[in-house]
Formats: structure tokens, sequence, C-alpha cells
């Protein structure tokens, strides 16, 4: 499994005080806005992490959080559940992710959503889950995330999911998580 290349002028890090939260910018209000006011505080109360790739600048240039979650079992599709006990079931949350418009369309998203699930499928390595959960904001994110592997919750048109087993495919892992 090759590192994930980040442009030379950038580097990422855990969300922290003093990163420009509030200039960040990326052409959808609400990512913008938890960035701004949300991201530290739910990271300070262990709710979530949060990573910001830093430029040379020390502008963020992109972001994601993470959490822990649960759902129904009734939540995810046949397929995803087949064999599994009728009970709430953990997953993880890929919560928000965000390029900096100045920085789009540079292939930033693709390589922060790539170490995310790096980072779920290291989690998942000492905490078991059963899929890696995203809700969209809209459909072009949608799309996106499909190109990924993400696949459509039945009834639930924005929420997608990636099977543990899918995500361990892709990180190349013939061991599985042990």
């Amino acid at each position: 499994m090759n590192p994930i290349r980040f442009p030379l002028d950038c580097r990422l890090k855990r969300l922290c005080r003093g990163h420009p939260r509030r200039k960040f910018r990326c052409g959808q209000p609400l990512v913008d806005r938890w960035l701004a006011t949300q991201a530290l505080q739910h990271q300070e109360k262990h709710l979530s992490v949060t990573k910001v790739l830093l430029d040379s600048e020390e502008s963020i240039a992109g972001y994601y959080t993470l959490a822990a979650g649960q759902v129904d079992f009734s939540d995810l599709p046949h397929e995803a559940v087949r064999h599994l006990p009728r009970c709430s079931l953990p997953v993880v949350v890929l919560a928000w992710l965000g390029v900096s418009s100045s920085r789009q369309r540079q292939g930033i998203g693709g390589r922060l959503l790539s170490q995310a699930l790096r980072d779920c499928w290291g989690v998942g390595k000492s905490l078991a889950f059963v899929a890696v959960i995203i809700d969209c904001l809209d459909d072009s994110s949608k799309k996106f995330y499909q190109r990924w592997g993400f696949k459509e919750v039945p009834g639930r048109p924005h929420r997608l999911y990636l099977s543990t087993k899918r995500l361990t495919a892709m990180m190349g892992d013939r061991a599985g998580a042990s």
C-alpha cells in the first residue's frame, strides 16, 4: 500500500486551535461553517476527529472529519448485513470533506478521501465496524463518492455506504483486519 501523495507544498495535520478555520471556503456554506464553528469543539469533546491539509502559507487546502456511529440493522441493504445480527451496528461516519475553492480540480478531494478511508481501515484493525457511511449534501457530491465504490442505501438517496469488506479489498489487505 503506497502512501497518499499530497501536493508538495501541503501536509496533513490534526486540526488545532491555531489553524485558520474561519478563512476556509469551499463553495458549500455548510461545509465551511462546520469547520469554522464546530469541528474543533467536537474534536475536543471526542465526538469526531478532523484532519486539515495545510499549504505552505498555513492556509487550509482541504479537510475531512471522521466519527464513530451506529446504524440499525434495517438501515443498510440486505447484501451488506445478511450474515450480521439484527441489532445496532457499528459504523465509521465520514461526516465532512471539503476542498478550498482555490485548490479544487487538483485531485485533492480524492486524495483526502483516500487518506480518510486509510484512516478508517487502520481503525478497523483495533475496533470493529461494518461500513463507512456518508450523508451527501447534493447530487454532485454523491456522484463523487459513488466513483469510489460507495453505494446508495435503499430509501435514503443521499446516504451512501462502503462495506468494510470492500474497504479491505481497496486497501489490498489480503489477510484482513487482524
